[in-house]
């Protein structure tokens, strides 16, 4: 099956751009865990416990990514507020009342 992005219906494409964020965010924290169990064992294996250090700031990274996912992308009403409120503003400067949304890139 031939996926053709210009002829796709927006609410599709969005669908996939969501999946495939959150399958990216899936696959990183799979990485994470395989990776510091890794340095975990080396780092008993040394007697010293280093691997904490890097677990906890790839970690971080890892709840950013998460966030950004999960929370702030599209999908959660923040965003999702933050869009129509943004749409609202140009629509003002331009003179414009504001609109109800017909948006696909809102559920």
């Amino acid at each position: 099956m031939r996926h053709d992005t210009l002829n796709q219906d927006p609410l599709e494409r969005l669908a996939r751009k969501r999946a495939g964020a959150k399958l990216g965010w899936y696959m990183h924290a799979g990485i994470y865990l395989l990776v510091n169990l890794l340095l975990i064992t080396l780092s008993a294996a040394s007697g010293r416990h280093w691997a904490v250090f890097p677990a906890v700031g790839w970690g971080i990274g890892l709840a950013v990514h998460g966030a950004m996912v999960f929370v702030l992308a599209g999908g959660s009403g923040l965003h999702d507020r933050m869009v129509q409120a943004e749409r609202d503003r140009l629509n003002a400067a331009q003179g414009n009342r504001p609109q109800a949304t017909n948006d696909p890139e809102l559920p």
